[in-house]
């Protein structure tokens, strides 16, 4: 049988790559500081290029040079004299509103309201989220997929192996890309290299985190799938992979670059690798293209059956130690471990102690990246924007504030919290029946995922995923993929609380709030993550997040009243 160019039909034009995440550091400006700042005092230096500049104004005759001495001297205002664009606190009056953790203080004057609010009735357990807001939808991948797939599929133009980097959800989003690759080219898919992550630390191989047999299976009509090179290749490249030729591919590439530029190739060598293979395909693409993305990712990715064992005997664990709500738990994607602090450059209330640990984490992380002249760091400015990670403390007021009482099981998933038994303390305060992996496993049940960050994080991933409400903390892959799985295991509504966390640094910055100003604000906040939970992926955006309607269908309103 000859050669098949793509069996997915045409490819879609190149999607703009959403922006990467914002840096927490940034770079010396040219205008004023935020919250009313004032202009550095000038040095002498400084007065004198300006005194020049202003001469050079009043000649007409070297009119022409002032643009050039003008710019000049602003280079040298701004740029050698360390010009700080950064928050400043303005040295005849108070710091910016949401500029400062004042968290502590205002958890002390509310705390005792919130204990007389948990002897009522209500619990937002019960009715967090309203189903007339929703339409209904249901998967609808499958269906899709077998328009594509085929019992006999045609003659393989090539073997397909990539190294996917990153953490578990990273690793994920790479799986799900190439399998849509792969089907695109007509391609034999080796099952992905994971790479040993010099910040994840976990050696694990694919089949130590997911069911391969049952991946290989479930894609067999769409994708072929072999778990390595059969003999005469491996031979021809001296069974060595390294000796495949490496073709790097630009993030974000369109369908049109892979026909292009890797099936030739592919066609003449046989075999191709691309590594590193993260994010190296474009969000908008052919619908047959992304109902290969669909299938793999909610159907053919499962985890392996270690941790799927231990994980629905947590899940199970978990609602019987929810009895008082029926059942129904909080999950929360805790993001307050050192590091994540120490890159968001954000203060709290460590003073310099908690500045000098801050410096060493990030050097040890990042190696002089916070210290490259020019940067400067922005904590007032930072948690103005919302980029600093909520402590355990705010998560629980925000949480008593939407009405979830005293009584709400809640399950943290996060790695280790930065100074724990200080920052973990006021969330335990406010909700007793609090369980993490280490409670609802025994030590000899989580020893052999110990080391394994990814295996960790799978268990993590699985006890948050069956909550009644999850919430996000910070970003990232976890949320993101995991806010995508629930949509569509709960008719496309993510039920998850996505902070507004610009609006809460300017709440946690009074402690002077009344408890019903803050409790209407919270629920208000809760009331938009209701509205929207059943969001449509936008163009450009991506379904692994919102796989409605690329993955899901909606379902006809008398059979889902029936």
């Amino acid at each position: 049988m000859p050669h098949g160019h793509s069996r997915l039909g045409g490819a879609g034009g190149r999607s703009t790559p959403s922006s990467p995440l914002s840096s927490p550091r940034s770079r010396h400006g040219r205008s004023r500081s935020f919250g009313g700042g004032r202009w550095p005092k000038k040095s002498l230096v400084e007065r004198l290029v300006l005194a020049i500049v202003s001469a050079v104004f009043r000649r007409r005759g070297v009119l022409l040079f002032a643009p050039v001495l003008y710019i000049t001297g602003m280079v040298l205002y701004m740029g050698s004299f360390g010009f700080d664009v950064g928050l400043r606190r303005n040295a005849d009056g108070p710091a910016p509103p949401g500029s400062v953790y004042r968290s502590p203080q205002v958890f002390e004057k509310l705390w005792p309201l919130m204990e007389t609010a948990s002897n009522s009735s209500f619990n937002a357990l019960t009715m967090a989220w309203s189903p007339t807001l929703h339409q209904s939808w249901k998967p609808c991948g499958s269906m899709t997929i077998s328009q594509i797939g085929s019992k006999q599929l045609p003659e393989s133009n090539g073997f397909l192996i990539i190294e996917a980097n990153g953490g578990l959800n990273q690793q994920r989003l790479s799986i799900c890309d190439v399998v849509a690759v792969a089907g695109l080219l007509n391609a034999t898919l080796v099952i992905p290299i994971f790479h040993l992550n010099s910040v994840w630390q976990d050696s694990s191989n694919f089949s130590d985190i997911f069911d391969e047999d049952f991946f290989i299976d479930s894609l067999k009509n769409n994708v072929k799938i072999v778990r390595e090179l059969p003999e005469d290749m491996l031979q021809r490249f001296d069974y060595n992979i390294s000796s495949i030729v490496n073709l790097r591919v630009k993030a974000w590439s369109s369908p049109n670059h892979y026909l292009e530029k890797v099936l030739p190739r592919m066609k003449e060598l046989g075999a191709v690798r691309i590594a590193p293979f993260s994010n190296r395909l474009a969000n908008a693409v052919p619908s047959p293209v992304q109902g290969l993305r669909c299938l793999a990712n909610f159907e053919a990715l499962r985890f392996a059956e270690p941790i799927r064992v231990l994980a629905e005997r947590m899940v199970q664990r978990m609602i019987r130690r929810s009895s008082e709500g029926g059942g129904r738990y909080v999950s929360v994607h805790l993001r307050f471990e050192k590091d994540m602090v120490a890159f968001s450059c954000c203060e709290y209330d460590g003073g310099e102690e908690e500045k000098r640990e801050m410096d060493v984490a990030r050097e040890k992380g990042w190696r002089g990246k916070f210290r490259r002249k020019g940067r400067v760091i922005k904590p007032g400015a930072n948690r103005m924007d919302g980029k600093c990670p909520l402590t355990p403390l705010e998560v629980g007021m925000m949480l008593r504030g939407m009405g979830f009482d005293n009584t709400t099981s809640v399950y943290v998933a996060a790695g280790k919290i930065y100074k724990e038994e200080k920052f973990m303390a006021p969330l335990k305060l406010m909700f007793p029946h609090l369980q993490t992996k280490d409670t609802l496993a025994t030590p000899e049940e989580l020893a052999p995922f110990k080391g394994f960050s990814s295996r960790l994080a799978a268990l993590d991933y699985s006890v948050c995923l069956h909550s009644e409400v999850f919430v996000t903390t910070q970003g990232g892959n976890f949320p993101h993929f995991l806010i995508g799985h629930r949509r569509y295991l709960f008719g496309g509504h993510a039920k998850t609380i996505r902070p507004d966390k610009r609006k809460l640094a300017l709440l946690f910055d009074n402690p002077k709030i009344r408890w019903e100003n803050f409790k209407r604000q919270m629920q208000d906040m809760l009331h938009r993550s209701d509205v929207k939970g059943s969001e449509l992926k936008k163009p450009g955006g991506s379904l692994y997040t919102f796989p409605m309607p690329d993955c899901m269908c909606k379902q006809n309103k008398m059979r889902h009243r029936q």
